[in-house]
């Protein structure tokens, strides 16, 4: 479904009439180039510009003859062309079209990533202050640890997003590199200047050195980027399933009146969106393992990367671009229980508060061993017998003898939880 959260442009630009199209205007733009130094005639690339069409159909019938796709469109667009095709591709290797006209499928792709990143982040932002004290109990091990907020929870999926978007710009520039350099990279037939014009009239900056290829390490870095993206959304996916599960029932995917959720149980509501993006991130994670195995080629180039690169790259922009859509909508609509998270803070009368009970008694000059043996056979005591724990500490003379009434009611105080919160939220999201 289409919708504010979803768009089809992510698809486009991986469409095979597409990429004929960025090779076409790698061609074109070297052209240009070579009349700007004087090496072919300017009216020459007027007319190039104009002609350099092709037709999908009629590149996959040459190239069920000639077995190569490159030649196939370049011999399509001589066919449109006509005497002036003599111009094109001089001094160029298919690589050089190849793996510039790729830089500039994934920089078009880049802008749709990233604009979802800030996307998601604004969610992400909104969401945290909106429960900056929604009190709940933080989990270790699954185990009630302390307390805690939802908007805490919430505050650090967004500084994992900007560490996210900061290394995932830091992989698009790499990536955004152009390449015309020959057969080995050398320069034996094309001067250099032709490749320093025609990047920069395609946004992109030359490769310092290549072979035949841009060296694949690039590519790597950009996928491994897409994969840590993908992995962060899972970690958020797993943790909104953990919280909708019935017994914890904290947080749920927001249900629509006409939804259905299981076809035997009409009481199920299940968090499928984050089931979803749960599997979904094992594929992204699969492509970066496919791009780091294509750094090593041989020599100054092996073809064994092309094919690999058909499908990774598609599939992971494709997917990044749809788990993020699919996250932000997630939680823009949240359905967030604070009821809930405050009877689940209660479940273990007390026990969240043993870290301040065992503080106290050190203060008041128990020795720490000592003082953790008390706290620790009361709280086990209290586990076993669902006992509150502020009640058998007041009876055991131990702690008495150390603590008054009043300074032993005071450590089960949620204020010394949430103290900090505002200085946390500071050092997220700066003094705004």
């Amino acid at each position: 479904m289409i919708d504010r959260y979803t768009r089809p442009e992510m698809g486009r630009i991986w469409t095979l009439e597409n990429r004929y199209a960025k090779w076409v205007e790698v061609e074109v733009a070297a052209c240009d180039a070579q009349a700007e130094l004087g090496n072919i005639p300017k009216e020459a690339v007027a007319r190039i510009r104009e002609g350099a069409t092709f037709d999908v159909a009629r590149v996959a019938e040459l190239e069920a003859e000639l077995h190569h796709d490159v030649i196939a469109l370049l011999t399509n667009v001589a066919e449109n062309v006509g005497d002036d095709a003599r111009y094109i591709h001089q001094g160029l290797t298919s690589s050089d079209v190849l793996d510039t006209g790729l830089a500039l499928q994934v920089k078009d792709a880049s802008d749709l990533i990233e604009a979802y990143l800030d996307a998601l982040m604004a969610v992400l932002a909104r969401r945290a202050f909106e429960h900056k004290e929604t009190v709940g109990v933080g989990r270790s091990h699954g185990i009630h640890a302390e307390p805690t907020t939802f908007g805490l929870k919430v505050a650090l999926w967004y500084a994992e997003m900007a560490r996210n978007l900061k290394r995932f710009r830091a992989a698009r520039h790499q990536m955004e590199v152009g390449m015309l350099s020959g057969a080995v990279g050398t320069f034996a037939h094309c001067d250099p200047r032709v490749e320093e014009l025609t990047c920069a009239r395609l946004g992109l900056a030359p490769a310092p050195i290549s072979t035949q290829v841009i060296q694949r390490d690039r590519h790597a870095h950009y996928l491994s980027s897409l994969a840590l993206i993908a992995a962060s959304i899972e970690r958020i996916a797993v943790e909104l399933r953990h919280l909708q599960r019935t017994e914890v029932l904290e947080v749920e995917e927001s249900f629509g009146k006409a939804q259905k959720g299981s076809s035997a149980m009409p009481h199920k509501k299940n968090p499928i969106s984050a089931e979803n993006l749960t599997g979904l991130s094992r594929l992204v994670r699969a492509n970066a393992g496919a791009a780091l195995e294509n750094v090593p080629l041989w020599h100054e180039r092996d073809i064994s990367h092309s094919s690999v690169e058909r499908v990774i790259f598609p599939d992971s922009t494709i997917l990044v671009d749809y788990m993020l859509a699919r996250l932000t909508r997630v939680l823009d609509n949240l359905v967030v229980h604070a009821d809930r998270m405050r009877e689940n803070l209660e479940l273990t009368h007390g026990l969240i508060h043993s870290q301040q009970v065992l503080l106290a008694l050190t203060h008041a000059g128990v020795a720490r061993e000592e003082a953790y043996r008390w706290v620790q056979r009361n709280a086990m005591q209290s586990w076993e017998a669902h006992t509150p724990l502020a009640d058998l500490l007041a009876a055991d003379t131990d702690v008495t003898g150390a603590l008054t009434a009043e300074d032993l009611a005071a450590c089960f105080d949620l204020a010394p939880h949430l103290a900090q919160v505002d200085t946390i939220f500071k050092r997220v999201f700066g003094e705004a």
